[in-house]
């Protein structure tokens, strides 16, 4: 029995690292060309690694940086990430909060609506979603958090409902006997009990928001403003023609920050998508 155990373990152990090689080899491919020359990169060579005569250094990087606006879209994309992330947790945790400890047919409603624009797909509500953001004038960067928030809050709402449900009710009652108002009990007594979920919900809103290419293209203005992953796509000529050099170096200068992110908060991750799914 201990011998069949282990060859399951070991058969188990090699898909999964051939799994896990199939997804990085995409990430390594992209690495091994952004330090080619544009020639290697458009030829049988792409899938080489670089030689001393396909070697360019870090070229394809000082273009990407300095010809097409990097730093700026850089720092949209930054903005964008952190205060529609920020908005998400602060706003949907209290949400969450609200309709799993006030029970009644309203909370119940929000969290079945909730739940429900889950499976509502983009493309149903893009172009109308475009003509509203324009009205109310959410067509900038410093407000398409607004709009995020609302395409973010179903995901969020529902792993902080299933955590919320773990705390026990009498934490709370205990901090409003000692004098706490609802919203000292929530940012002193709840919020910090939740950071597991906090942390797991906020890396994988960060992901979405960071990579998101056709939201941010539907809504901002692109004369004016550009996200990194719009950025990528000016590297597309005219007549057909892209730099891929260049546009390879973006690409790895994009995916560093988020993988950085994910894999310091991987054990969170795991930690709040288990608690949100499976407790109370």
């Amino acid at each position: 029995m201990k011998k069949e155990n282990k060859v399951r373990d070991t058969a188990l152990i090699v898909f999964l690292a051939i799994l896990s090689l199939a997804y990085v080899y995409p990430v390594f491919m992209i690495l091994m060309n952004s330090l080619k020359d544009e020639r290697a990169i458009t030829t049988s060579a792409a899938f080489l690694l670089p030689t001393a005569e396909t070697f360019a250094g870090l070229t394809n990087y000082v273009t990407a940086i300095v010809s097409q606006g990097f730093l700026q879209s850089l720092g949209y994309s930054l903005f964008i990430t952190l205060s529609s992330v920020a908005l998400i947790l602060v706003c949907c945790s209290m949400c969450a909060w609200y309709i799993t400890r006030v029970r009644g047919v309203i909370s119940k409603a929000l969290y079945f609506l909730f739940v429900l624009s889950m499976v509502v797909p983009f493309q149903m509500v893009m172009f109308t979603l475009s003509s509203t953001a324009d009205t109310l004038k959410l067509n900038t960067p410093w407000n398409i958090c607004v709009i995020y928030l609302g395409f973010g809050a179903g995901l969020a709402v529902f792993m902080f409902c299933g955590f919320v449900r773990s705390v026990p009710v009498e934490v709370e009652e205990a901090s409003m006997i000692d004098g706490c108002n609802p919203l000292q009990t929530f940012f002193l007594i709840v919020l910090p009990i939740l950071k597991p979920t906090l942390v797991s919900v906020g890396i994988l809103e960060a992901m979405w928001v960071w990579n998101d290419y056709l939201l941010p293209t539907l809504v901002l203005d692109i004369k004016k403003y550009m996200t990194i992953p719009m950025l990528i796509q000016r590297f597309r000529g005219s007549f057909g023609r892209v730099e891929m050099g260049p546009m390879m170096a973006c690409i790895m200068l994009t995916i560093i920050p988020i993988i950085i992110v994910y894999l310091a908060g991987q054990k969170y991750i795991i930690k709040g998508v288990a608690a949100g799914a499976v407790k109370g």
